[in-house]
């Protein structure tokens, strides 16, 4: 029986992978990920694996790969290593009570719990999750290399691989002028099936959004993530009152359920971007989501640009969530120059087409595995070069 099984092991290991180009954001550019592995073996012998990304390490948020390695290795393992397997509610509560905060950290053993279990009976994650909803889901490609040309070939590869025609645009590091010129020559240079996005990442305060977000509009972007501060609550209600024709999103601002609740009661947010990391694991993403549908909020799967082993435990989450939505961007392993699963999910007529197989559905490579591990490789922490730092809060 599942109440039998316990936990009986969990490591980590904190991995370095480059990217295929450099990714830039409003804080800086990323040429290196450096994702956290989480194994956990059960009493049965069954094992699963989960997985804690961070863009550019601390620079996104208060967890380091050093850090969720440190919490996962130091306080959550021990909290949980014994307990009944099959009672993932209560292994979330202890790994509370042993350690605050850092849901990055809590959301890989989850996420390794869940596989595992899955594996157990022979049965892909998503029926442990609720159940699947969609077969697959439309999946957006981010163009931050910062240069339009490299961008714009970009997305015509991709429209012509019928893979993405979804676009999203990372901005806030240059001045607003400039980004609204960088897009607005984007959006004039894509053909009109495809589909315009922009991440402001938090680098705008209230007047600058309401000045510039009209022409980024204008110029056709139809969803805006996080334009302002996460803690600007205010100015993201002042803006879901006052922009036509686009979407505002809210990321960093919604983690918790409570977090979704406040959005939903102040009329802040017309769409969530959901993560499992910062949500604290696959059941709180649920949660969060059910917020969503409750109040009449769109929702849209994001990535903390996962290897094939993260991405697929959130396409898992995803294929369950009812409400609107508006696709996802796991895209994640087709920047890193190479994977670390056997076959990645297969993507077809510009869709993620969701896995079935037993757990998350993706084989690990332990080969992979020990190939970017930082301790048998050597390699240096992550780096972001914050050359454009100045200017990310124009």
């Amino acid at each position: 029986m599942m109440t039998a099984f316990t936990i009986e092991r969990i490591e980590a290991r904190i991995l370095d992978i480059p990217t295929i180009r450099p990714h830039k954001l409003s804080f800086g550019a990323i040429q290196k990920q450096s994702p956290v592995i989480v194994q956990l073996w059960l009493s049965n012998g069954a094992t699963g694996f989960g997985e804690a990304a961070t863009i550019g390490g601390p620079s996104w948020n208060e967890e380091s790969p050093e850090s969720i390695a440190h919490a996962i290795d130091h306080y959550l393992a021990p909290a949980v290593v014994q307990q009944k397997a099959g009672r993932i509610e209560h292994v979330l509560q202890r790994m509370d009570l042993a350690c605050k905060g850092n849901t990055f950290a809590k959301s890989a053993v989850e996420m390794a719990l869940v596989d595992a279990l899955s594996r157990t009976l022979g049965l892909p994650a998503w029926q442990l999750l609720g159940g699947k909803v969609h077969e697959s889901l439309p999946l957006a490609w981010t163009l931050a290399s910062g240069d339009v040309q490299c961008d714009l070939q970009e997305a015509q590869l991709r429209l012509e691989q019928g893979r993405h025609r979804i676009f999203k645009m990372k901005i806030g590091a240059r001045s607003p002028e400039a980004d609204v010129a960088h897009v607005t020559q984007i959006a004039r240079g894509l053909p009109e099936r495809a589909t315009l996005t922009v991440d402001v990442n938090q680098a705008w305060d209230g007047n600058t959004a309401r000045r510039y977000l009209p022409q980024l509009i204008e110029a056709g972007v139809s969803l805006i993530e996080q334009p302002v501060a996460k803690w600007n609550v205010p100015a993201l209600a002042q803006l879901c009152q006052e922009l036509r024709g686009a979407l505002v999103m809210a990321d960093e601002t919604v983690c918790t359920p409570q977090d979704a609740m406040m959005l939903a009661r102040a009329n802040a947010s017309h769409v969530f971007s959901l993560k499992v990391a910062k949500h604290g694991g696959l059941l709180r993403t649920r949660k969060v989501a059910a917020v969503a549908e409750a109040a009449d909020i769109d929702w849209y799967g994001g990535t903390m640009l996962e290897t094939s082993i993260g991405s697929a435990a959130s396409a898992h989450v995803f294929s369950t969530l009812g409400g609107q939505h508006h696709g996802c961007e796991l895209f994640g392993p087709q920047l890193l120059v190479d994977d670390i699963v056997e076959s990645p999910m297969p993507i077809s007529d510009y869709c993620l087409q969701l896995p079935d197989g037993p757990g998350f559905g993706v084989e690990v490579s332990v080969q992979q595995l020990n190939r970017f591990d930082r301790k048998l490789s050597g390699q240096a922490p992550i780096h972001v070069d914050l050359g454009h730092h100045s200017t990310a809060r124009a």
